[in-house]
């Protein structure tokens, strides 16, 4: 395997995260006044990450909506930004 294609595939995946166009799952964290809304990909996320998968299932999309939107209250948006670097391919701080 080309030893190139790892570390380009995970830089890729930090690209879509930063997307602004192609999402399709909004997830807003924190508690007021500390809320912050992410952006990010269902399939991603249901695949990197149990605790999301068990979630999203739970909140499967309804009516086949193309946008889905959880809350998760308890986690600082500072820890969830770190927490979506990770799944989408990134280093831990």
């Amino acid at each position: 395997m080309d030893d190139k294609l790892l570390p380009k595939l995970s830089q890729n995946l930090l690209e879509i995260l930063n997307d602004d166009e192609y999402y399709d799952i909004k997830i807003e964290v924190g508690n007021d006044p500390y809320v912050k809304v992410f952006r990010a990909h269902m399939v991603i996320l249901h695949y990197r990450s149990p605790y999301l998968r068990r979630i999203l299932s739970i909140n499967k999309k309804k009516n086949d909506v193309t946008l889905s939107f959880i809350k998760l209250p308890n986690i600082s948006p500072e820890i969830f930004q770190i927490i979506l670097r990770y799944i989408y391919g990134g280093k831990l701080l």
